[in-house]
């Protein structure tokens, strides 16, 4: 371990605020409210806390005895004849998929409850993001439209669909055009459709578009290798990875996978062999990607296009237009470096960028070429179908559309009014189309302006199918009949076309047999069934072969100079902006998903909201202090938001998510933070989400609802971490494996005769994205208590993602063998994310504290919670170290205070029944899903047969791609969990204090720069 490391969550406990240092002198975030339980009560307001268990003493024990009175009994109606595939108390699973990924669907007494990922899913292997996880509470969500409408009124379909049949005739026949908008179609059945449609009205075309476009990559490679495409990147198989500006380990392309391919190189079974790849990032904005770089060098928006050129000058031995040095010597340096990484990596490297700019990503691909990457870690002949929007076909649409050229246009998963950049051309080019439907299931931005409104099924609704990545084919199906008067896209679409089947179901069904389902050699009915039972069907991939750059360097450099020299900030109020997708809101699509909303943020944990992420030494030079809401005005637009110190961001930059302001999300997304999307531009064939901006301070303040410095450890080690050089010479050295602790007991050690419950979790495979925070949520059914909660320490997630950041003692770093100065040292830091839940202790603190006994150990190493006994004490959260106790200080699922939340009729069939819904006024934390642990208990002892090993997954191991989560019984020395916990790296956080946790954390590793460069 690097002794002269300091760790700290944020800016708050870096520098000791006196807000801070107050917050952290008590236990809890504010006292209990004793005069308003107690008031309620009956009972003396002035009653002392010591008094207060006496007072809850007799409360409770008078309930108890009403509760023992004879009662009427009232008996449920069971099924008077039991559907065969429902049995009650019995979950059954379906097969289907979202966004591309092969997923299952847990069910209960008919309604879906839980997805979890495909294990045959090629994609992320049986992982799931966060979004696919909180995606079955959208099927509850009672702003859905519930009935079709016309003219804005609700209409009966067959309505609608004489009405459109009768605009679509008349635009055919009188030389309008039809255009079909939709976000990335990649259903081969939905595209049969669409061929369809256009069969029957040959003025319709198809356009793709995409809120968040990559239509840089696809046009750069069809003018570098004459193949329109979004390549397959493997990442799993490059020794060194460059990326410029790309976040694929959060929300570039394909996140759930290139993690998974990411983190088998860099985790524990790499590390056996000593070795594991090399990640160097140059970015403005600090990443979740960038956060898990061995290598991170902050740079300007308007230098990547640099950074690019400094490596094809080093690779290719020649001088490219635009050629400069980077403002930051340090970054200038990396270059360097980098490009002997990649120089000795040849066949086995690959360089990535985000930029979505065409020139860009030209010279991306000549780099590539130069290191022989194509066939390699880059695949063009098994293309990635995930994205395949033509940002320019839009916006020639919107041409056509404001001549008076388009008499109608049809947007399915599309809502540009909100997402385009220019959406008040959009508006006025709509204003001269007679027939505009949307297919939403909401009444969005775009359904707005819209005179039909056909709403779609929700996908756990629906039939279908998907085609994510080349040869990989999985299937939707439906596991709840439709919840309201909605009616499948494709189905409308066959129904106005009059197609011969107008059942979408008989469509796909028909398709598959005809097209796909030979592929898997299945045929008929059998295999038909077959398919819906496996969820997908592979095929042997094509092989990847090697491409021949044929690209125009010079020009791409050109184009990268000029529009660099366009984009460099000029004056001290302008600041270049980068546009950024984060892994829960996303391009806005969830807005309304409460999961996401309160999904702290990866990097910067804040919750509900976006906000201008600025460097702290730069925000200084500006006079801003964090919460403070400032004004950016470019391109005649402009927003406030508060801003928020965000260490490693590049000076002279700021970054702001995509995905908020929305006006039509409903109730829960509604105006949560601004609207960002129009500041982006659309030049050289592609949509631009970088520009130069003019800041200033508005004079109000919005402190944002954060959950990272909620707790302190007041300087205790729980971060180890150190270089893969440090690590070959003494793998024991920074977890201190096998030195023994004394232990010290005043009660008998537990008998654990069968189950030992225990955990382990890899600190080189969590990549912070947190999808395990929602897959927790959704299992245990924990609630949302919303922004004005969260930011008085509130919120209720039982696992939490704790991100430390780090630098040299004192808080310098030497670079080039000078000391910079302390704010400006925040632009190079490390980042370590720990994932942190109840640690399941032997000798748990929070036991013996308890004066009712509501929190006890199990005999299989369980710290359990009663919650019918818990009064509320919060005692035993005052006692734990690790601080992962939440208290309920409302009855969430209940309380109309959360009605926008949670809390509504539909909302609440989601909850899973095996999990009880907690009270106001009681604890509860992690319970190693025990309901998971009973259930494959159980179903083992009816199959007669020993549990086995990996067949019980907690819900945060289930869903983490990056598999950086073990769970299993310590018991069986053959375990995965026991191997783990027996690794060299394993330690034990806070084991010191003798509380003995369950739960083995494996050290962070790094390949930093200083390591000897492997062959």
């Amino acid at each position: 371990m690097d002794s002269k490391k300091k760790y700290w969550k944020g800016l708050e406990e870096l520098n000791r605020t006196p807000e801070f240092v107050e917050k952290n002198k008590h236990e809890f975030a504010e006292p209990l409210p004793i005069e308003e339980v107690l008031s309620g009560a009956g009972l003396a307001s002035k009653t002392p806390r010591r008094d207060f268990l006496k007072a809850l003493g007799f409360g409770v024990g008078a309930v108890t005895l009403a509760a023992c009175q004879k009662v009427p009994v009232h008996k449920s109606i069971p099924y008077l004849i039991k559907p065969e595939e429902v049995t009650p108390g019995v979950a059954n699973y379906y097969t289907s998929s979202h966004d591309g990924h092969a997923i299952l669907v847990k069910t209960r007494e008919g309604r879906p409850i839980k997805v979890e990922g495909n294990p045959g899913d090629v994609l992320s292997g049986g992982g799931l993001s966060s979004q696919s996880q909180a995606s079955v509470l959208d099927l509850y969500d009672n702003n859905r439209v519930k009935d079709p409408q016309l003219n804005g009124n609700d209409a009966p379909w067959d309505e609608v669909d004489r009405f459109v049949k009768q605009q679509l005739a008349a635009a055919q026949a009188g030389g309008k055009k039809i255009r079909i908008i939709t976000s990335t179609v990649n259903s081969p059945s939905a595209q049969a459709v669409l061929a369809d449609f256009v069969a029957k009205y040959p003025a319709a075309k198809h356009i793709n578009y995409d809120a968040y476009s990559y239509t840089g990559i696809i046009q750069a490679n069809q003018q570098s290798f004459g193949k329109a495409v979004l390549p397959h990147y493997n990442f799993d198989k490059a020794d060194v990875i460059v990326s410029v500006g790309a976040d694929f380990l959060g929300s570039w392309i394909s996140g759930e996978e290139f993690s998974r391919q990411y983190v088998s190189k860099r985790n524990s079974k790499a590390l056996e062999s000593k070795k594991m790849s090399r990640h160097i990032q140059f970015e403005a904005g600090m990443s979740l990607t960038g956060t898990n770089a061995d290598v991170r060098m902050p740079v300007k928006v308007s230098e990547e296009g640099a950074v690019l050129v400094a490596l094809y000058n080093a690779l290719a031995g020649t001088t490219l237009p635009g050629t400069k040095k980077l403002s930051s010597p340090a970054a200038e340096k990396a270059v360097v470096l980098a490009a002997k990484e990649l120089q000795a990596a040849k066949g086995r490297a690959v360089v990535v960028t985000g930029s979505n700019s065409v020139a860009k990503q030209v010279l991306t691909n000549a780099i590539n070429g130069l290191l022989g990457s194509y066939g390699t870690t880059i695949d063009l002949d098994n293309p990635s179908y995930q994205y395949k929007g033509n940002d320019a076909e839009f916006v020639q649409f919107i041409n056509e559309a404001k001549r008076g050229e388009v008499g109608a246009v049809i947007f399915l998963n599309a809502n540009p009014a909100y997402d385009y950049f220019n959406a008040k051309d959009l508006k006025d080019a709509l204003g001269k189309v007679k027939l505009k439907v949307s297919f939403s299931d909401h009444d969005d931005e775009t359904a707005a302006l819209c005179n039909v409104v056909a709403p779609n099924h929700h996908y756990l609704e629906s039939w279908g199918d998907s085609n994510a990545i080349a040869g990989f084919y999985s299937v939707v199906q439906p596991t709840i009949n439709p919840v309201f008067n909605t009616r499948q896209a494709e189905q409308s679409l066959l129904i106005w076309a009059e197609a011969p089947v107008q059942d979408y179901y008989a469509y796909v069904k028909n398709y598959w047999s005809k097209n796909l389902l030979a592929l898997a050699g299945l045929s008929g009915e059998a295999g038909w069934e077959t398919l819906l039972q496996t969820g997908y069907v592979k095929t042997t991939p094509a092989a990847a072969s090697t491409a021949a750059f044929a690209g125009n360097v010079t020009a791409a450099a050109q184009t990268i100079a000029d529009n660099a020299s366009k984009m460099a900030a000029s004056g001290d109020d302008k600041v270049e902006v980068q546009l950024y997708l984060n892994t829960s809101i996303g391009d806005g699509k969830y807005a309304n998903n409460p999961w996401l909303q309160e999904l702290p943020d990866g990097v910067s944990k804040v919750t509900w909201d976006n906000y201008a992420a600025i460097a702290p030494k730069f925000a200084e030079k500006l006079g801003i202090e964090e919460g403070d809401v400032v004004k950016i005005e470019a391109n005649g637009y402009s927003v406030e938001v508060p801003a928020l110190f965000q260490p490693g961001q590049a000076q002279g930059t700021i970054s702001i998510a995509v995905g908020y302001g929305r006006t039509k999300a409903g109730v829960v997304g509604n105006e949560v933070g601004k609207n960002v999307y129009p500041f982006a531009s659309f030049r050289d064939g592609s949509i631009h989400k970088a520009f130069v901006a003019s800041i200033s301070k508005t004079g109000d303040v919005s402190p944002l609802a954060q959950t990272q410095t909620h707790h302190s450890y007041e300087g205790r080690d729980v971060i180890r971490e150190t270089t893969l050089k440090d690590f070959v010479k003494d793998p024991t050295a920074a977890s201190g494996h096998g030195v023994e602790h004394k232990k010290y007991s005043l009660w008998d050690e537990h008998d654990r005769p069968t189950y030992d419950w225990v955990m382990a979790i890899d600190l080189n495979a969590c990549t912070g994205c947190g999808a395990c925070i929602v897959a927790c949520n959704v299992e245990n059914n924990i609630p949302v208590v919303g922004k004005d909660e969260v930011k008085r320490r509130r919120e209720m997630h039982w696992i939490r993602i704790d991100r430390y950041y780090s630098f040299h003692e004192e808080g310098k770093v030497v670079t080039e063998e000078r000391e910079i100065d302390d704010l400006a040292s925040l632009d190079h830091v490390t980042v370590v994310h720990q994932p942190m839940l109840c640690q399941h202790c032997d000798h748990a603190p929070c036991e013996t504290v308890c004066p009712v006994l509501a929190t006890v150990h199990s005999s299989e190493g369980l710290n359990q919670m009663a919650y019918n006994r818990c009064v509320g004490t919060r005692y035993c959260a005052n006692n734990c170290p690790y601080k992962v106790r939440r208290f309920n200080w409302f009855n969430y699922w209940n309380d109309s205070r959360f009605d926008n939340y949670l809390n509504n009729e539909h909302t609440q069939l989601v909850l899973n029944p095996d999990v009880t819904t907690r009270f106001r006024g009681v604890m509860e934390k992690c319970s190693f899903c025990v309901q998971r642990i009973q259930a494959g208990k159980l179903k083992a002892k009816i199959e007669n047969r020993p549990l086995l090993d990996g067949e019980i997954k907690v819900a945060c191991q289930q869903t983490c791609s990056a598999n950086a989560i073990i769970f299993g019984n310590r018991n069986d020395p053959n375990s995965e969990v026991s191997k783990a916990l027996k690794s060299e790296r394993t330690y034990y956080v806070l084991e010191e204090l003798n509380v003995q946790p369950g739960i083995g954390y494996q050290v962070k590793v790094r390949n930093s720069f200083e390591t000897e460069t492997q062959a």
